[in-house]
């Protein structure tokens, strides 16, 4: 479950958090409304006039979000309560073109995949900041002589470009492969009670097609229950996530007083030692990542979807994956803050 308020300050994400709202999701789901009667109309499956229909409401519908509530409480998903208020505002004669043919998971996977484009992006842009401070500090304190340790004792000497070498390449890795990912991800879910489309009379494909193509998606068969894409994604942030725990533990070793081989822009206050200054943001980002590592393991028991549909694994699924997703996003923004604060100071033993 979510943090306290409280807590979301140290671990939270603001903008990750709003791009898994409630609002968010609904403005992503009648976007799916909107271009499946657009793709259903250019395939002559409901009428133009319809379809112009269901899209000026898309763009204006204000649901009854009590009335929602109610219907999620009762179906175990929001879709079929949150079809009835679309139909009931598309009025007749257009009500009976609303959602033909798809399936509540059709539009609620879709509505995923369109706030994950988003949070991928973020990402990335996040990620390459975070490396291009590393650069910065590779180059600025790089010369710098340290001793290095192995099983946590003093080893031989080498430099801060070393150490920080090893931040580096994986974070590099990190974002290769999720520009790889991404296009495989990316896809429309459009397949009907059971996969096959076949209530879309023949034009399933075609329709696919043309809603990936207005939503910016890649288009591709039903994967109701193939979550292997959602599963190497979930994989992705536990590794991000462990990877910057690793640079917060190295971090938090070197701030020791007794190795004293950084300095912390800022540190945390100590409500009975005023002389302390803990290192809160090294200690944060090994706390997500072992937090992403546990959950890593509940997200790919999601992959079990009995048979062509699944309740209970994709329930769990929707409660696990946007702890991750905002983990991670808060590890990013943590990390960079700690790079950019940090200053490498020779040691004595290094010398």
């Amino acid at each position: 479950m979510q943090p306290s308020s409280l807590l979301q300050s140290l671990v939270g994400d603001d903008e990750i958090e709003a791009l898994l709202s409630g609002e968010a999701e609904l403005r992503a789901m009648l976007r799916v409304e909107a271009a499946l009667a657009s793709a259903e109309a250019e395939a002559g499956l409901i009428e133009r006039g319809a379809a112009d229909r269901i899209s000026e409401i898309c763009a204006v519908f204000e649901p009854d979000w009590k009335g929602l509530s109610r219907g999620l409480a009762q179906d175990g998903v929001v879709v079929p309560e949150f079809v009835r208020q679309l139909r009931s505002a598309v009025g007749e004669p257009h009500a009976k073109s609303v959602h033909v043919g798809a399936t509540s998971q059709d539009v609620i996977d879709t509505a995923l995949i369109l706030r994950l484009k988003n949070i991928m992006e973020l990402y990335l842009r996040r990620l390459e900041h975070l490396i291009q401070a590393m650069q910065v500090l590779k180059v600025r304190d790089g010369a710098v002589r340290l001793m290095a340790h192995t099983r946590m004792q003093q080893a031989l000497p080498f430099t801060a470009a070393d150490k920080i070498e090893t931040w580096l390449s994986p974070l590099e890795r990190h974002r290769e492969t999720l520009q790889a990912l991404m296009p495989r991800l990316l896809v429309l879910q459009l397949g009907g009670p059971v996969g096959t489309r076949a209530e879309l009379k023949g034009h399933g494909a075609a329709i696919a097609d043309a809603m990936a193509r207005q939503l910016g998606l890649g288009s591709v068969p039903a994967w109701h229950s193939q979550r292997d894409r959602i599963g190497e994604f979930a994989s992705w942030l536990s590794l991000l996530s462990g990877t910057l725990g690793k640079i917060g533990q190295d971090v938090a070793l070197m701030a020791q007083n007794e190795v004293r081989e950084v300095r912390l822009a800022v540190g945390g206050g100590s409500s009975a030692m005023p002389h302390k200054s803990n290192p809160v943001s090294a200690e944060v980002l090994v706390t997500l990542a072992r937090f992403n590592a546990g959950l890593l393991g509940t997200l790919h028991q999601a992959l079990v979807h009995e048979n062509e549909r699944s309740g209970a694994a994709w329930t769990l699924e929707w409660l696990v994956l946007p702890q991750m997703l905002v983990a991670c996003g808060a590890g990013l923004n943590m990390a960079r803050g700690l790079i950019e604060g940090l200053t490498f100071l020779p040691s004595e033993t290094g010398r």
